[in-house]
């Protein structure tokens, strides 16, 4: 079992710490969550995106990695092996200069299938973690290996706040729409809905022309159903949200989602499937705001989740441990104590 380690507290008392992050220079598709937190660290250390000359040859105290099998998704398969002899020789690297390499744990497991030389290479990150971050405590991490809890955070004023109030009968998925996700069996069980003033936006990237396919196919008919396929604006997609009554997010496997924090720093509520993970994030934002549902998702739950959201909301979601910075400060905790599980201090007596 790993270590949980709720000791809380920045660097303080120590040198600026020189940190890489596992992602490039921020664009306009790079997820919020990693820029926000580039920028809040970057108050208290000395913070560089990902290079590969930087991974290989620059000296930092912390290499923190998000999504290792992102630094080596490439299109070619020629590419993806290069990436990965790379990957491995800058680990070398890291191993060799005592530099600590702190692992947040967004996901149970890689949401592609992977080839034998990137499984490889996720391997070998793995099991040079110096120190496990994960986004909740029900996130297993290797036995052996200290782990932290530090949550997701908010997204502040990053998309704005909605201008105008929801619409009523208004349910919306968004984000990148990846198998797992379950999008066309939210589109079919929303077609047994009876309520022809119900309408369902479906806003977001398909992540392969076989998953836009059976998009296309569950709509067809259904012209309470509005397909928004491609990458969304960050000015369209928080007036998406402000517009929806109702955020409806029926993932297979729901375990940590930016997209959750999202909808609820808009203030809007969200349908998720029950599990230990959002049983604990309902009982943290208040359970108004994270409607569940067992088993199933079926049309009655849906008309359920819109009932019980068309009021007034009791008060705002509670998003107070979410922070940036203080976040920040919880993760250069991390990074200082990580920093001295490799480089310990000699013992007097």
């Amino acid at each position: 079992m790993a270590t949980n380690d709720t000791t809380q507290g920045g660097s303080h008392g120590r040198p600026r710490l020189r940190v890489l992050e596992s992602f490039g220079p921020p664009r306009e598709t790079t997820n919020p969550h990693s820029v926000l937190l580039l920028d809040a660290l970057r108050t208290s250390a000395h913070v560089d995106t990902f290079s590969w000359r930087r991974a290989v040859l620059g000296r930092y105290d912390v290499f923190h990695v998000h999504w290792p099998e992102v630094v080596v998704a490439k299109s070619t398969a020629v590419r993806r092996a290069a990436a990965c002899v790379l990957l491995a020789v800058a680990l070398v690297g890291f191993r060799l200069r005592r530099t600590a390499v702190v692992r947040t744990a967004h996901n149970v497991s890689p949401h592609e299938r992977q080839d034998a030389l990137t499984r490889a290479v996720l391997r070998l990150t793995d099991r040079w973690t110096t120190w496990w971050v994960r986004l909740n405590d029900a996130t297993v991490t290797p036995a052996g290996v200290p782990a932290t809890t530090i949550p997701l955070g908010d997204y502040g004023d990053w998309y704005g706040r909605p201008s105008t109030p929801p619409q009523a009968g208004r349910m919306l998925f968004f984000g990148l729409i990846r198998p797992y996700k379950d999008v066309p069996a939210l589109l079919e069980v929303f077609r047994g809905v009876p309520d022809t003033a119900a309408r369902l936006v479906v806003a977001g990237r398909p992540s392969s022309s076989e998953v836009e396919a059976d998009l296309r196919a569950a709509a067809a008919g259904d012209d309470r159903v509005e397909l928004q396929l491609g990458h969304v604006a960050d000015a369209d997609l928080a007036a998406a949200i402000g517009a929806a009554q109702l955020v409806t997010l029926p993932y297979r496997e729901m375990h940590n989602s930016g997209a959750v924090l999202l909808a609820l720093t808009l203030g809007r509520p969200v349908l998720v499937p029950a599990n230990p993970v959002t049983d604990a994030l309902a009982a943290e934002v208040g359970p108004w705001w994270l409607q569940r549902y067992d088993g199933d998702l079926t049309p009655d739950r849906l008309v359920e989740a819109l009932a019980a959201t068309s009021g007034e909301p009791p008060g705002p979601p509670d998003l107070s441990q979410r922070s940036w910075a203080h976040l920040a400060d919880l993760y250069l905790g991390v990074f200082g104590r990580a920093v001295d599980r490799v480089h310990p201090r000699p013992t007097t007596g």
